[in-house]
Formats: C-alpha cells, sequence, structure tokens
C-alpha cells in the first residue's frame, strides 16, 4: 500500500516584464471617409491659426505678442500685464473643466482632432506617404537593402520633417519676439543667442515627438490617456466594435449570406488596425491608447459598403446603446462638470470686468537714504513707473502728498499709449521742519487729464529723512 500523499507544485510561474518596450514602428494605411474630412479639415483650421496668427497686425504691433522683456502680453485689443496673472488661473480651470466635461460626454475628441500631437503627426505621415509611397511600398522599403532609391526617398522625408519642425520652431518664438523682425535678423545672424536656442529646440523637440516617437507621446508621456477613465461612464461616446455583430468573424465571399455559414459582418480584414495611428485593434475593446480618431470607422465603413452590409460595426456609440439600453446625455456628472464650468467662466468675467486699466509702480532710490541740498531741504529721488491697460492713450497727471511743503522736482504730466508702460524718474523735496520721524508715508497719485472719464491709482511709498535729535 502506497501511504505517500501526492505533491502537486504550485510555485506560479514568474514572468518577467520589460519596463519600457522598445517601439515597433507602426505602417498606417491612407484612408477616407467622413470623420478622416472633419480631422484634415480640423487640421488646416488649425495649421493656418498658429502660423498665420503671429503676423497679424493690430494696430501699430503685433497681434498676438508675448513680451516678456517688457512684460506685456498683447492678445490683439487686450494688454496683460504681471499683475494680471490671477485671469491666467482662471482661463486654466475653465480649460480644465470644459476638457472634463467634453470627455464626459464625448471621450477623446480633443486626441483625435485638435491635439498638437495629432495634428502634426498627420502632417509627418502625409509626408511620409508622399516620399516613401503607401503602406505596403513603405514595409518593402523598410526591408530592403540601401539603394539610392532608398536613400533618396528617406533623405527627402528627414528633410521635409526637419523643415517643418523649423518653421514651427520659428513661428512660436514669433509668438514671444516680433516675427518680422525675427525673420530677418536669423537670416542675417543677427538674432539673439537665445532666439536660436529656442528656435533650435522646437524644432528637435517637432521633429522628434511627431516624426519618431508618435503614438508613444500619447501612451507613455500625456497623463490624459491615464486618467481619461475616471471621467467615462457608460453613457461616454466612445468608439466602439459592436461584438454582437461582428462575431463570428471570417472571410466569405460578398453574396454570400454571413448566417448561412454562422459568420458575423466582421470579415477580419483587419483594415481596422492598418489605419489605426496607435496600432491597436478596435475589436478588442475600449483601450487607453485609443484616441477616438475614427480612422477605424471610416475604414470599416467602407468595407461594409463594399460588402453591401449596414455601416456601424464600429461606430461612436456608447456603452449602454451596445447593451442595447438607452444612453442619457444629461447626467449628473455632465451636468455637475458644465455647472462648475459655467460658475468659473462668471468669477472670470467679473474678475476681468473690475481689472483696474491704470497702474501705478513707485521704486524708491535705495543707494542712498536721502540727500541734504544746499539750500537745507531733504530729498529723496523716485522712479514712478504708470501701467496704460486701458486702449486708448492718456494724458496722465501725477501729484505727491503726505507731508507739508512737498515740493515734486521733475515731469509731473506724461503721456502714455495703450498698453505702454513709462517710467519717471524725479525727486521729492521736503524743508526739515515737515519732517514729522525719520520715517514717512507719503502717497502717489496718478491721473488722468484727457478723457471724459477719468483713470486715477494712488499708491504709498516712504520718504526717509535724517534722525530728529
Amino acid at each position: 500500500m502506497n501511504d505517500k500523499i501526492p505533491v502537486k507544485d504550485v510555485t506560479p510561474e514568474i514572468i518577467e516584464y520589460d519596463l519600457y518596450e522598445k517601439r515597433k514602428k507602426i505602417y498606417t494605411r491612407a484612408i477616407s471617409g467622413f470623420f478622416q474630412k472633419i480631422r484634415v479639415r480640423t487640421l488646416w483650421v488649425l495649421m493656418l491659426g498658429y502660423f498665420l496668427t503671429p503676423w497679424m497686425s493690430w494696430h501699430d504691433r503685433q497681434g498676438v505678442l508675448f513680451d516678456l522683456p517688457t512684460r506685456q502680453f498683447h492678445i490683439f485689443g487686450i494688454t496683460f500685464f504681471p499683475q494680471d496673472f490671477f485671469l491666467l488661473a482662471w482661463i486654466l480651470i475653465i480649460c480644465a473643466f470644459g476638457l472634463f466635461f467634453v470627455t464626459t460626454l464625448f471621450g477623446r475628441v480633443w486626441c483625435g482632432y485638435t491635439c498638437p500631437q495629432t495634428v502634426w503627426t498627420m502632417v509627418y505621415m502625409w509626408i511620409e506617404e508622399k516620399t516613401e509611397g503607401s503602406r505596403n511600398q513603405r514595409i518593402k522599403l523598410d526591408n530592403s537593402e540601401l539603394t539610392w532609391t532608398k536613400f533618396r526617398k528617406k533623405f527627402a522625408k528627414h528633410a521635409l520633417w526637419i523643415a517643418f519642425a523649423w518653421l514651427t520652431g520659428v513661428t512660436f518664438v514669433g509668438y514671444f519676439t516680433p516675427v518680422r523682425d525675427l525673420v530677418v535678423d536669423i537670416f542675417t545672424l543677427s538674432a539673439h543667442p537665445w532666439a536660436y536656442f529656442w528656435i533650435a529646440f522646437f524644432t528637435g523637440a517637432t521633429y522628434l515627438f511627431a516624426g519618431w516617437m508618435r503614438e508613444q507621446v500619447c501612451t507613455y508621456m500625456c497623463p490624459y490617456a491615464r486618467f481619461q477613465a475616471v471621467m467615462f461612464d457608460p453613457d461616454t461616446l466612445v468608439i466602439s466594435y459592436d461584438y454582437n455583430r461582428g462575431e463570428k468573424r471570417g472571410a466569405r465571399k460578398r453574396n454570400v449570406d454571413p448566417k448561412s455559414q454562422g459568420l458575423g459582418d466582421c470579415i477580419d480584414c483587419s483594415l481596422c488596425v492598418h489605419v489605426c495611428p496607435a496600432g491597436i485593434d478596435i475589436r478588442d475593446g475600449l483601450q487607453y491608447q485609443c484616441i477616438g480618431c475614427a480612422l477605424c470607422v471610416d475604414a470599416c465603413d467602407s468595407i461594409m459598403d463594399k460588402m453591401g452590409y449596414e455601416k456601424g460595426l464600429i461606430s461612436y456609440t456608447t456603452e449602454q446603446r451596445l447593451e442595447g439600453k438607452r444612453s442619457h446625455i444629461l447626467r449628473p456628472k455632465a451636468l455637475g462638470y458644465a455647472l462648475a464650468m459655467l460658475i468659473v467662466i462668471g468669477a472670470f468675467f467679473t474678475f476681468a470686468g473690475d481689472r483696474e486699466a491704470l497702474g501705478l509702480d513707485v521704486i524708491r532710490d535705495r543707494n542712498r537714504l536721502y540727500n541734504e541740498t544746499p539750500s537745507g531741504m531733504i530729498e529723496n529721488i523716485y522712479t514712478v513707473k504708470v501701467i496704460n491697460m486701458d486702449q486708448a492713450m492718456h494724458t496722465f497727471e501725477l501729484s505727491v502728498s503726505g507731508l507739508k511743503n512737498m515740493t515734486m522736482i521733475g515731469r509731473k504730466t506724461v503721456n502714455v499709449r495703450a498698453g505702454e508702460v513709462r517710467s519717471i524718474p524725479f525727486s521729492i523735496q521736503v524743508p526739515p521742519t515737515s519732517m514729522i520721524q525719520q520715517n514717512n508715508t507719503i502717497y502717489f497719485k496718478v491721473r488722468s487729464i484727457d478723457q471724459n472719464y477719468v483713470l486715477e491709482k494712488i499708491t504709498e511709498s516712504r520718504f526717509i529723512g535724517p534722525i530728529s535729535k
């Protein structure tokens, strides 16, 4: 009798995974269709907006110019200053809630149609197709030995990639320095070294991200792909494959009824995979790599047309619809995001409406606490900066108060153009008998004197004198 207890090895199998998988090049196939036409038109709008906006003029200056040295940010008729940065925070909050709201309703339409990474990648893929050929031709070219033809096609592709990336970099820098002067300075080699640096930086980044990394930027670098699921629910509009209608997959002749062979509508042509810029198979279910570009929808619909089947095997739909249930557009999460966005928009316009059109900054000369003039007066030197944030030029009058018998030495009126900052150096003299203490509070006031409406600003500063005995 065998009294030994049988032993079974239950040690779990150890599987090793690489933390980073080497990129497998994705060869996408060109496809036309309804959603692809929308993407192309969106691309044109965004590209023209990006490249032409810096060249637009507004009165006597560039329409959109973020002038960092002068700390002025011009957006056509509006000029923002550093003290207006709190408005930028409101704008970012509005954009965040807007993205949450749109994602809850329509999934990743931002990624598929308007994300800069998507738009620039589309341009680079178009260049690649025009220089190297169709999907099959590109695969064959990459697998072939190096020949003159291969070198010529590769060189043309990368030359166009670099040229477009350089144009992107120049345009980006043109938002921060007058673009007309920048272009001239670049070709005359008289541009600022930092301009050359940032042009080279954005040229390299564009060439790398749109030309080489492509879907890896969306998969590994973009945080949106990771937290998008938090905003999804069964009523979110996403691209999905109708499993019940499509399965069982299989090839068949065009005029054969698939049901008679136990097949679904999917002919397993894999065209939806070949056109996907992320290289995924949408038939495996919703995946975080999917950017919602709908190229697979256009590809599948084209096959359904050829086979004489109903379109929509792959489509924009919701989990509720796939299960035969009714989908709801208005739901608590979407309404919550919409309400939050509207509240922030209201707050933004409230603060923007209360934004002062006049700024005043007083800087006292700290090299010397005070001077004693030959006539025995106590003198302090100041620099007053008048910031005209209005949309018209004004003449301002300066005055000072706080001590008796104060005398201003310098200009008392100044013309300041719209969006301009004028620095006015002057001094204040006070007789020693008017000094209340060593450190005295005084008030500077600037007031417009040329319009029906009055702009006025008051700020305080210090007047320093000798120690009283």
